[in-house]
């Protein structure tokens, strides 16, 4: 396939950069310990400076595949399929999300937000980021609400967040893994305080699993 048609089938969403694709234990926020299918979609332009995986920034490093290859694999494994990257919501999730949905899959996405929200989802866990914030309508949809606090500045940040989401939305304050024993009790001290957040943990790092 010549190189401008498969830049066309990206851009429509037939096919997308994938990073990886496994089985595994949910770790984070609302649904940690649930069994999920994960889809590791390559390419973001946030940058987040402890970003845990940075090898998926670049999308030109991970092959442009079939959605359709995508979904079938994706069907063998799990009912609970999660949809994260990079930044998922570069790319257009409607042919992805639609041929989930058609197996009778329940689809989470995990996003910043940053982008315009596509495709049909079940689950919406929102992880905003400061440098490039997200948009109204990610906000007013999202399920969960995931700050990830890197420093005691992310309290505010955490709030200012929480302000522009629906009332129906859970509110998380994760650590940033290397910086978990620093910012660990203040975060509890912080939740204690203000109970309508929750802490999530990387609890999948403690199992040490993907």
């Amino acid at each position: 396939m010549k190189k401008e048609e498969i830049e066309k089938l990206v851009d429509k969403g037939e096919m997308l950069p994938l990073m990886e694709e496994f089985y595994t234990i949910q770790g984070e926020g609302f649904h940690k310990g649930t069994a999920a299918y994960f889809i590791r979609v390559g390419g973001c332009d946030v940058g987040c400076h402890w970003c845990d995986v940075k090898e998926s920034w670049d999308a030109d490093k991970h092959p442009p595949t079939k959605t359709s290859q995508i979904i079938e694999n994706a069907a063998k494994h799990s009912k609970t399929i999660v949809v994260t990257g990079g930044e998922p919501l570069t790319w257009d999730m409607t042919a992805l999300t639609e041929g989930l949905k058609k197996e009778g899959l329940t689809i989470h996405i995990e996003t910043s937000g940053a982008y315009k929200l596509t495709g049909i989802w079940d689950w919406i866990c929102l992880s905003p980021k400061k440098i490039k914030l997200p948009q109204p309508e990610v906000y007013e949809k999202a399920n969960e609400l995931k700050v990830i606090v890197f420093n005691k500045h992310d309290f505010k940040f955490a709030e200012e967040q929480a302000a522009k989401v629906n009332d129906n939305c859970i509110l998380y304050l994760q650590p940033e893994w290397s910086m978990r024993d620093k910012m660990m009790p203040l975060i509890v001290e912080y939740v204690m305080k203000n109970p309508k957040w929750k802490v999530s943990l990387q609890t999948h790092k403690y199992l040490n699993i993907p």
